[in-house]
């Protein structure tokens, strides 16, 4: 192990004695009777083994107990990462590049290796992204930014950032930056033959087929809604296939409460693409990062960890304030029955 105070905490003092590793009280750990243990706090920066760290804390003139005292109650509060962790499978260039990754991961997660075993996951990750708005192009740069390994954009001509912030076309067949688009004659279902190159997880951003959430069920693929129009964002259900409710539930649902819902859903499906939708920069960009937080909850720590799997997080304009809805599997919908 290489000793390294965890990344993204300040070190503070409260006075002579007391060394205060992080600066909000929801993260930071505090360990008195510290005077004199600057020095050892300096050596923490990943560059020794914990014997190196000993020996250089007495070359300073610092009993070695006490300083193994101190990294031992530093590692206790968590406050050590452990700079190269063993069984790390990120490439070595991905370190400085998801530095900030790494130290949130390694936060969040109160993992002692850094984040590694997090990005890890991610870097191994397919992830497709469905859709044509603003919102899933901003998804698939997240994700691709956040060390997902994979992440394949399937949809019409889309929407771009230009260099003053504004929005560009995007020529067909031409993928966004740090994506990959589905090339074409591949399949346009979300899936790819043969298990090795099935994807993760599917985001239906928007606009997709109408058939494409049920093929996805059939194939027993996860798969994540978000949507933006009418000035309300909506992220979630994240559809686990036989384990929770899906978008079909979550139509059945609606038609008991309103019998013209299927005779709207059918005609929403011929009006698709017709009118710009009601979602402006920031609607689309909070959508696109709640979709992508939760799919990263699901990629990171599995299902338990998103808060959409059996519900909905709903943003209604202008309150700006996230509100969960709760659904059920429906019994008349059968996708806890698939084959």
């Amino acid at each position: 192990m290489r000793p390294a105070l965890k990344a993204g905490l300040l070190t503070v003092w409260r006075n002579r004695d007391t060394v205060q590793i992080g600066v909000d009280p929801r993260r930071a750990v505090a360990l008195t009777g510290m005077r004199g243990a600057a020095g050892l706090l300096r050596l923490l920066d990943g560059s020794r083994d914990r014997r190196q760290v000993l020996a250089a804390a007495g070359d300073l003139g610092m009993d070695a107990e006490a300083a193994d005292r101190v990294l031992t109650l530093l590692a206790a509060a968590g406050a050590l990462d452990d700079s190269l962790p063993s069984g790390s499978a990120l490439p070595a260039g991905a370190w400085a590049r998801l530095a900030p990754e790494l130290a949130t991961a390694s936060l969040a997660h109160r993992d002692a290796d850094g984040g590694a075993r997090t990005l890890a996951r991610r870097q191994a990750a397919r992830v497709r992204v469905h859709g044509a708005s603003r919102a899933s192009l901003c998804i698939g740069g997240m994700l691709t930014a956040a060390g997902v390994g994979l992440v394949m954009a399937t949809g019409p001509v889309v929407q771009r950032p230009g260099p003053t912030g504004g929005l560009r076309s995007q020529p067909p067949g031409r993928a966004a930056d740090g994506l990959r688009q589905r090339p074409p004659g591949r399949p346009a279902n979300g899936l790819r033959p043969g298990p090795r190159r099935r994807p993760d997880l599917v985001i239906l951003a928007d606009t997709h087929r109408r058939e494409l959430p049920a093929a996805l069920v059939r194939h027993r693929v996860p798969h994540l809604a978000a949507a933006a129009s009418e000035a309300i964002g909506v992220v979630g259900p994240l559809v686990l296939p036989g384990n929770s409710a899906c978008l079909r539930c979550l139509d059945l649902a609606r038609a008991e409460r309103d019998p013209a819902w299927p005779l709207i859903l059918a005609q929403l499906a011929g009006q698709a693409g017709t009118d710009p939708p009601a979602c402006d920069t920031v609607l689309a960009t909070m959508v696109a990062a709640q979709a992508a937080a939760q799919a990263l909850a699901f990629l990171d720590q599995g299902a338990s960890a998103a808060a959409v799997t059996n519900g909905t997080l709903e943003l209604v304009l202008p309150g700006w304030q996230w509100r969960r809805r709760s659904w059920q599997t429906h019994p008349r919908c059968g996708c806890h029955h698939q084959d």
